[in-house]
């Protein structure tokens, strides 16, 4: 059986909370950057429930992609649900640093906590979701960011469908994205662009392209909790609009 034809439930959850004790992850130091921890979290998905993309996307926030021209973007990710998923939030269109993009709920660490103390209150802060200690399967590679970050992520459990009610503040939408389209023979793409030698990472979602932070996140969650191999993401690149 391929990993990602396992249906949710508790083997699924051994899968990858096995793959992710397995991995050696890899830390950053903070030096002049700060800490922040976004949360990846599991959960079922129904194709007919989960499905709906209704955001309207601003053709700027396409026009800016790098190396899509030929892609026929629609900024939209409708028909990606149906079973496992991962959460994906679109941030609010109000917010002041990287408004209507794709993000994982997540933030800057208060003072004195851990990166999984803040991923589970940006949970609840955002999605108002709250996931006990014991859901925590496993913690990825940290990401270092353009803009003077250092992201820790935290996969958890969060149980086939979760009650989840969105601060429309931060998020503007929130989406499950299946296993199976996190695992498309398409995906992921890199990029060149002329501000750095480092490749651009997309992944393709939909009909959009998510690049990093998320994306790299993503992409190490597929190849290491699904997949059960090694891959750091650190060095992949971000588009320059992300730099910001």
């Amino acid at each position: 059986m391929r990993t990602v034809d396992l249906a949710f439930g508790d083997a699924l959850r051994a899968h990858l909370s096995t793959n992710l004790g397995r991995h050696d992850r890899l830390g950053f130091d903070l030096g002049e950057r700060r800490h922040a921890a976004v949360a990846v979290v599991v959960v079922d998905s129904d194709a007919d429930v989960h499905g709906a993309d209704d955001q309207r996307v601003d053709p700027a926030l396409l026009a800016d992609i790098p190396g899509a021209e030929d892609l026929a973007l629609t900024g939209s990710v409708a028909g990606t649900a149906g079973g496992p998923a991962v959460l994906l939030t679109r941030r609010a269109s109000r917010m002041r640093a990287h408004a209507g993009q794709w993000a994982l709920p997540g933030g800057r660490l208060d003072a004195g906590e851990t990166p999984v103390d803040a991923a589970r209150r940006e949970l609840q802060e955002e999605l108002a979701l709250d996931l006990p200690e014991s859901a925590v399967l496993g913690v990825l590679d940290d990401y270092p960011t353009r803009s003077g970050y250092v992201i820790t992520p935290v996969v958890l459990w969060g149980g086939a469908d979760p009650a989840m009610e969105p601060q429309p503040d931060e998020v503007a939408s929130v989406h499950r994205i299946a296993f199976r389209e996190l695992c498309r023979p398409d995906s992921p793409r890199f990029v060149t662009i002329p501000e750095s030698e480092r490749p651009v990472v997309q992944l393709r979602i939909g009909g959009d392209l998510l690049h990093a932070p998320t994306g790299a996140v993503l992409l190490q969650f597929r190849r290491v909790a699904i997949e059960g191999v090694h891959e750091r993401v650190a060095g992949y690149e971000q588009p320059v609009f992300a730099w910001r």
